[in-house]
């Protein structure tokens, strides 16, 4: 009941960052979805070639995930989580932070946009279930990294230049156990991506075939 609490009061106070860093994502994703249209027919068609590979191995009953894709996708999140957590340290790290949550927006709606622009409704079908299943824990928890990195830096701002002194460790350990708990989380979606989402496209894929328009 007391750690509810105290979740709330957190997410209370910083509201403001966290529509912030949402806005910034969500600029991200129409910037990505708009960059397609910008791509040019042989672009389009190299991309068309790649994605037809896919669902052709797809199709041929080939194995693919498993755990070479799970120790990618964990290090590919890990990644991401470490990046924003060094930042968080910094004061500079402020605005690569921002870069960062902008970027993972423009991927999201690049892959997306791409598909839903190549292949319509099925297109659409293809992205909710390979794309938007993982992302709907770890955009949320990569906003949450994000927020804490931010306003552990502005503590530290605060804390360092503003002679408002406060005890900078136990903030810190709070700021790093958000991370390492964002991190665990991340860790369930790798596995989910390795050994569920394969099933989910497989039952998806015979119905895909991407012209290069």
């Amino acid at each position: 009941m007391n750690g509810n609490y105290r979740m709330r009061q957190y997410m209370k106070e910083h509201l403001p960052l966290y529509l912030f860093v949402s806005v910034l994502f969500v600029m991200g994703v129409v910037f990505g979805a708009l960059m397609v249209g910008a791509l040019s027919p042989g672009q389009k068609q190299e991309m068309a070639r790649h994605v037809n590979s896919f669902i052709q191995i797809v199709n041929q009953g080939e194995s693919f995930g498993g755990k070479t894709t799970f120790w990618d996708s964990f290090s590919l999140h890990l990644k991401w989580v470490g990046l924003i957590w060094v930042l968080g340290l910094s004061v500079i790290g402020l605005p690569f932070i921002f870069l960062l949550d902008f970027l993972k927006g423009v991927l999201v709606g690049f892959s997306v946009g791409y598909l839903v622009g190549q292949l319509s409704w099925k297109g659409m079908l293809f992205a909710f279930v390979s794309i938007a299943p993982q992302n709907l824990i770890v955009i949320p928890a990569l906003v949450m990294c994000s927020v804490a990195a931010c306003a552990f830096s502005l503590y530290v701002i605060k804390n360092r230049f503003m002679q408002k002194r406060g005890a900078l460790y136990p903030t810190f350990m709070r700021y790093t156990s958000l991370s390492l708990c964002m991190a665990a989380l991340l860790f369930a979606v790798a596995l989910f991506e390795a050994y569920l989402s394969p099933v989910m496209i497989k039952w998806v894929a015979p119905m895909l075939a991407v012209t290069g328009g």
